[in-house]
């Protein structure tokens, strides 16, 4: 047995095994990836090697975006921008059959592309949405499914953490990556719309709002225009080359802090406490990623991605079977996975094997981000779903079964992403980002 195998051996069953006792994701990560070096470079070196990783996988530059970000979505969720899109999403989509749960889906991406959280778009989104459609009649159980399947529209379309995680794992473009997200975050949204629509339109008690009068349309667009104005200033900026991602999530933190300020929806002794719980957030994320730089190094250092790729090319050497074996691979592991440690688990094992295949690391991590957001809401450990199901105020079992067609809808956008890839490339190559 070589030392790939051993080391496959130590981490996968460790980590698993650390999980099911109820042990955390970083330390489930941490403790095999450790004892991982400890066998291939010896106790002395290997102590030395894990505690240098560590140090390594957090000394980045761009890594600081991700508490920025994080930070600003804080500040939005909590400075009534939600209310403000819901109203601009109306607008929208009034009109349509099922108004209101297809004013929760734009809403949900609207939000989405500023807070870059799914579970922030699930709480904040539909817990506003909930009263109106209880009161027109929704099933909630239907109501809460669309919630929750549109929640995570949010990690695609940017700014995305998970995206920018992503990107320092394969030294991808963030930017690149941001609008590669944007068509594929719109097909999330629209996947989930037709699936309203085709429930709706059997439903006359379900039907549109009417058209709205030109004075509130114009109401619920100026109202909005200043939120939005964020996804402008800041994508705009990062594409543009104006300021780095970094830069853009600190000027998104000001944007943010000083909008609610002008709305007067937080006061300065707000502050402290959306400080405290952005730094509770960030720090998850930053100790996951430390943790799994033990893992990329001793899975690189043993062979592991080499064998696993040796492994699938015996099996095919069609991109296609590649795709789909990544594809189920990410959506199994990926439902006791939280998103950012199975992008940082998965993402040095399958990238040497995608650029064998000619496929290139930014479609790949749309890719694997859209397989994420798929898991995220599926049973039994999603914790999107909890939220949409509690901010409904309906039990988890009276949403699973009403969540099926909209996830074998967005199985269906997946694969339609990942074998059409200009779905995902043009926009990058357009603004001269990455060159066809």
């Amino acid at each position: 047995m070589n030392d790939a195998t051993i080391v496959g051996i130590i981490l996968i069953g460790g980590m698993f095994g650390l999980m099911a006792l109820g042990v955390s994701v970083s330390v489930a990560i941490g403790l095999p990836s450790a004892i991982s070096l400890l066998f291939l470079l010896g106790p002395d070196k290997g102590i030395f090697t894990a505690a240098q990783k560590i140090f390594n996988g957090i000394d980045s530059f761009a890594l600081l975006a991700i508490p920025f970000f994080v930070l600003a979505g804080t500040i939005m969720n909590q400075g009534g921008i939600a209310d403000r899109l819901i109203n601009l999403a109306k607008v929208l989509v009034g009109r349509m059959p099922g108004a209101l749960a297809q004013t929760n889906v734009v809403a949900n991406m609207l939000f989405g592309s500023i807070s870059g959280s799914a579970l922030a778009g699930a709480a904040a989104v539909g817990s506003s949405m909930a009263p109106a459609q209880r009161k027109d009649g929704y099933n909630m159980g239907f109501a809460a499914a669309a919630n929750v399947a549109s929640a995570p529209s949010g990690m695609l379309i940017p700014p995305s953490n998970t995206l920018i995680v992503y990107a320092l794992v394969s030294q991808a473009s963030v930017g690149a990556l941001f609008l590669g997200g944007y068509i594929p975050g719109i097909l999330w949204g629209a996947a989930c719309m037709v699936i309203i629509w085709l429930y709706a339109r059997k439903r006359p008690e379900l039907r549109g709002t009417g058209r709205p009068t030109f004075a509130l349309a114009a109401k619920a667009f100026l109202q909005a225009v200043p939120s939005l104005g964020l996804i402008v200033v800041v994508i705009g900026g990062i594409v543009l080359g104006f300021f780095t991602p970094t830069e853009g999530a600190v000027i998104a933190v000001v944007y943010a802090a000083v909008l609610s300020l002008i709305y007067r929806t937080v006061t300065v002794r707000d502050f402290p406490s959306m400080l405290l719980k952005s730094t509770r957030t960030s720090s998850v994320v930053i100790f996951l990623i430390a943790l799994s730089s033990i893992m990329s190094y001793a899975m690189t250092f043993s062979g592991m991605p080499r064998l696993i790729g040796n492994w699938m090319t015996g099996i095919t050497d069609s991109k296609i079977v590649f795709l789909l074996i990544m594809a189920l691979i990410l959506l199994v592991v990926g439902i006791p996975l939280d998103a950012t440690p199975a992008v940082l688990i998965f993402t040095p094992i399958f990238l040497p094997i995608a650029v064998e295949y000619g496929i290139h690391p930014v479609h790949l991590g749309v890719m694997m981000v859209f397989n994420m957001g798929i898991a995220v809401i599926s049973p039994p450990s999603a914790p999107v779903l909890f939220v949409g199901a509690k901010v409904a105020g309906v039990p988890v079992e009276k949403v699973i079964g009403r969540l099926l067609p909209f996830f074998l809808s967005l199985i269906a956008m997946l694969l339609i992403i990942q074998f059409v890839p200009a779905l995902t490339m043009w926009l990058p190559e357009q603004a001269g980002l990455i060159y066809p």
